[in-house]
């Protein structure tokens, strides 16, 4: 799958070979960036889109295996949407920009992006006023119990099941520094939507101002002031 989709890229830090992706005109496209599997629910606006899976996992089954930090080296606008889910806060800090800049890379003039991620405020909050301790369970997901120092570390369990560090958050958002870091990377609309789990921030980035048949199929208002 990998070889008839994309050219192999190269290490991080060198240059990649164009990759190619088989993107038909005939329908939408979304590059799912470090969704971890083709079986992990998508939202289901997404029906009916051509979905490719990118992840630097290579024992799962992304169609393409690559860190999000060379997207600079794929074909420019080829997608409609990049769709990140709890994968942003897997970069340090100073790398995040530079996957930011690779989603306005392969998005087309009028395509967005969404971005998922865990909300620290939230949890800060919680464990703050004394209701959860570190190691308490916050709440339980589909992969098992998750403490407050999953949600600021990764999730420990499969960090150490794994052996792998990419497992680790390197990083960590708040809605404002969300919204601030998506702005500095040249999106022009953000809008945080409703979250689709617990304790997550959803943005909806576009390059561009929104059309209505974006907002309808992504449930923004059409009247809603969008920042």
């Amino acid at each position: 799958m990998l070889g008839r989709l994309f050219k192999q890229p190269k290490a991080p830090g060198k240059p990649a070979s164009p990759p190619r992706p088989d993107v038909r005109a005939d329908r939408p496209a979304m590059l799912n960036v470090g969704g971890n599997s083709k079986t992990v629910p998508i939202p289901a606006h997404y029906a009916g889109w051509q979905h490719f899976l990118l992840d630097i996992d290579a024992t799962g089954d992304a169609d393409i295996v690559c860190d999000a930090r060379e997207l600079g080296g794929f074909d420019a606008a080829r997608f409609d949407a990049v769709y990140c889910s709890h994968n942003l806060e897997h970069y340090y800090h100073h790398d995040v920009p530079l996957v930011l800049a690779g989603f306005m890379h392969v998005l087309k003039s009028d395509g967005f992006a969404e971005v998922r991620v865990p909300d620290l405020e939230a949890v800060f909050r919680k464990v703050s006023d004394g209701e959860f301790g570190l190691e308490d369970v916050l709440y339980d997901s589909p992969a098992g119990s998750i403490t407050p120092i999953d949600v600021i570390y990764g999730y420990g369990k499969e960090i150490e099941s794994s052996g792998q560090d990419f497992y680790a958050h390197k990083t960590g958002f708040t809605a404002k520094t969300l919204t601030t870091t998506l702005q500095r990377a040249g999106f022009q609309e953000i809008w945080m939507a409703p979250p689709l789990s617990d304790y997550e921030i959803r943005a909806l980035a576009f390059k561009q101002a929104s059309t209505p048949e974006q907002r309808t199929l992504l449930g923004i208002p059409l009247d809603a002031p969008v920042g």
